[in-house]
Formats: structure tokens, C-alpha cells, sequence
């Protein structure tokens, strides 16, 4: 079974033979060696021939003799193809030390259309950020969004709402949603979050001890949309018995929002037009990897897990996201981009006479959009001004 993505092939398509490094960012399994090899086949399509692609999976033990920028280097210059142009796609590359370097002189001395796929951000930090400025063009691949599950499960209006309810059971990594039963879903993700603890976050921190990094993810993964400071968690990991410091949780935090299995949602002051020193949110980058971790249903703490969908599909829309303060009063999302600004507000249901929801919107003075998502379809329609969606036809509007 195949999950078709257009949306990310498209991207590759528009800045292909462009001489920008494609560089395809995300958490593990959310797709990206995936999206590699079909648009391979794309290229194939196209009558490009295999021996104008080099394709290395960091990942495969094939290639466990490339440690560093002279391995990668050399081992390309032999497999190029000196009288066409190459294709090169190199997976999962954090696992190689300096790869920058080559991949700079990749793009300098080769006639080649460079495509580097990594599952940490860092790699898009410190000496690459300065070798290739201005060379080289993101593409950021999140878990399914709940469009492409729709699609994949064949979804109509009468299945909709149980679509949306196994969404946040299984999650959007592929492999876990075209598994044909459910314990292989539950194997899956398991398997998943080890890695990611193991290979990206635990292997970085130089660390044997992953039960403290444990603790901390399964603390934000129950505190989704709930402000956290990295003194609070430190405090309750003492009371539970680790022996850690706030300064060793704070470099832990960062690790975890590198790897991308969180995001951080930083508080903006909307009035004064400023970031705020004061708490933080985290969102989880998959809400299935969520609930087999705690083994709790969907229906837990469904507020915040519906926040959490929002806040996930902002991102993949492009927008950055930071949690807004008014006066005072919060405002769930604050979405940029570019120019564009809009406001979200994100409820299970409006309550019953009382107008918090779109209050929290209204009295913002400024003319950008302002919209309440709501995950009843009852509540749809327009309160004082403020516009009230059912959540599922937003996600399903992309």
C-alpha cells in the first residue's frame, strides 16, 4: 500500500536541477526516505538513468564505513557520473561527522542535484548554516496530517468523526497506519519512540541513563498545552527519585525539540508586540506515539490533544506558532506567516452561556483573521464578530 504525499513530491518537482541543497527535515519514520525513493521513481519516469543517482542510506550497513566528510566525498567522486548530471540523495546523514564540508563541495565542484534527508535539526545549525547560506531550501515532513489519513482510509462524511477518533489513537507515522492489526501499530510506535530516544536524544546527551529522558518526555507527553518550566519538571523527577538538575533538564528539552519529537510554543505579549519570559508550551509531534506511551484513549485530556492537532497542522501549513497573551487573556495560537497573521482559539465546544472562547479573540484591536476551531460541528456559525469552524472540515481544507 502507498500513501501518496503531493504535497512534499510537489515541493521536490518545483526545485528540481534547481541548484539549492534540498535538505528534508523530521522526526523519524515520519516518511522522509519514503519521499526519497518515490521521487526516484519520479526521476526514473522521467528517463533518468540509475547510474546517474547515488542513493546512500546512512541507516544501512552497506555504507557503516563512512564516518566522516573525506569517506563521503571520496566514496561519491567514484560512483560519479562524469558525462551527465548526477542525482544524489544521502539518508539520514547526521550519522556522518563534518558531512557539511562535502556536501559544500559537492554543490562547488560536481554537476549535481544534492538531496540531503536528517532527524535533528542541529544539522541545519553552526557551520552548515554558514557554508551553504542562502543555498539551500527546507522541506520540513511531519507525521500524516489527518487529510492524508482521511484520504488514505477512503474517509466520506458518515465515517468522518471515527476517522478523526482513530487519528489520535494511531497517529500519522506511515508505516503505523498501513499495519494491518493492531498490535503491529502498537510494535510500531513503540519501536519508533525507542529509536528516536536511543538515536537521537540519548546518544547526543552522552548518556547511558535514558530513564531520566523518559521521564521527561512522558511528563510533556501528560502536560500537553499545559505552560512547563524546566524547574518544575526537574523538581518532580527529584521527587521521584533521579538525581538531575535543571540545567541538565534544560539541555534535555533541547534535544528533545531537536530530535522533533516536541515543539515548543513560546508565550507572545499580542499588546506589547513581544516575546515573554514567562512559561512555555510542548506539543508532541504525534499524538498516536502519545497515548501508546501512557496507554491512555483518546479521550484523554482531548482538549489539549485537539490543541496539539492544531498547533501540528499550523506548522505543516508553513506558519510559526506562539502561544498568544492578551491583556491577560490567552490566546491558544498566534500563526505567522510572512505577513499573514492569524488568531486560534481551540475547544471540544463552546460552553453553554459563556462567550470565554470568542471573548479572548474579540477584544483584540487589530484586523487579522480570528477563528475558534471547534470539534463540534454544532457550534458552527459566527459569535460577535468571530467566525466558528468545525475542526474536522479545517483539517480537512488544507
Amino acid at each position: 500500500m502507498i500513501i501518496k504525499r503531493d504535497r512534499y513530491i510537489n515541493f521536490l518537482k518545483e526545485f528540481k536541477d534547481n541548484e539549492a541543497i534540498k535538505i528534508i527535515t523530521g522526526i523519524r519514520r515520519s516518511g522522509k526516505t519514503f519521499l526519497m525513493n518515490m521521487f526516484i521513481d519520479e526521476l526514473h519516469k522521467e528517463g533518468i538513468e540509475d547510474d546517474q543517482i547515488i542513493h546512500i542510506n546512512f541507516e544501512d550497513m552497506a555504507f557503516s564505513k563512512l564516518h566522516n566528510e573525506w569517506d563521503l566525498y571520496n566514496y561519491v567522486h567514484r560512483h560519479e557520473n562524469k558525462t551527465k548530471k548526477n542525482y544524489i540523495f544521502l539518508d539520514e546523514i547526521q550519522n556522518v561527522q563534518n558531512w557539511e564540508k562535502a556536501v559544500n563541495s559537492f554543490r562547488v565542484d560536481m554537476n549535481a542535484d544534492i538531496y540531503v534527508t536528517g532527524s535533528n535539526s542541529h544539522l541545519l545549525s553552526g557551520e552548515l548554516a554558514t557554508l551553504l547560506a542562502g543555498r539551500y531550501v527546507e522541506l520540513k515532513v511531519f507525521p500524516l496530517s489527518f487529510k492524508e489519513y482521511y484520504d488514505f482510509k477512503h474517509g466520506n462524511p458518515g465515517n468522518q468523526y471515527q476517522l478523526f477518533t482513530d487519528y489520535l489513537i494511531e497517529g500519522g507515522f506511515p508505516a503505523v497506519d498501513i499495519a494491518p492489526n493492531e498490535d503491529l501499530k502498537t510494535a510500531l510506535k513503540k519501536g519508533i519512540f525507542d529509536s528516536v530516544v536511543l538515536r537521537d536524544i540519548a546518544l547526543r546527551a552522552h548518556t547511558r541513563d535514558d530513564q531520566a529522558i523518559v521521564a521527561i518526555i512522558e511528563y510533556l507527553m501528560g502536560e500537553l498545552g499545559s505552560p512547563v518550566s524546566a524547574t518544575n519538571i526537574s523538581n518532580t523527577l527529584r521527587s521521584n527519585g533521579f538525581k538531575t538538575t535543571t540545567s541538565t533538564v534544560i539541555s534535555y528539552l533541547r534535544l528533545l525539540t531537536q530530535s522533533y519529537l516536541f515543539y515548543q510554543a513560546k508565550k507572545y505579549d499580542i499588546r506589547g508586540k513581544k516575546m515573554m519570559s514567562t512559561l512555555g508550551k510542548y506539543y508532541v509531534a504525534d499524538t498516536g506515539l502519545r497515548n501508546t506511551r501512557l496507554k491512555r484513549n483518546y479521550r484523554d485530556n482531548l482538549g489539549h490533544q485537539i490543541e496539539n492537532i492544531v498547533f501540528i497542522e499550523l506548522l505543516r501549513r508553513g506558519y510559526s506558532v506562539d502561544v498568544g497573551d492578551y491583556s491577560g487573556k490567552e490566546i491558544d495560537f498566534v500563526a505567522r506567516r510572512g505577513n499573514e497573521i492569524e488568531y486560534y482559539q481551540v475547544t471540544e465546544h463552546l460552553p453553554e452561556n459563556n462567550t470565554r472562547e470568542t471573548d479572548n479573540l474579540r477584544y483584540i484591536p487589530d484586523g487579522y483573521k480570528k477563528c475558534v476551531l471547534s470539534l463540534s460541528q454544532f457550534d458552527t456559525g459566527v459569535v460577535e464578530g468571530i467566525p466558528v469552524k468545525y475542526l474536522l472540515d479545517w483539517l480537512l481544507k488544507e
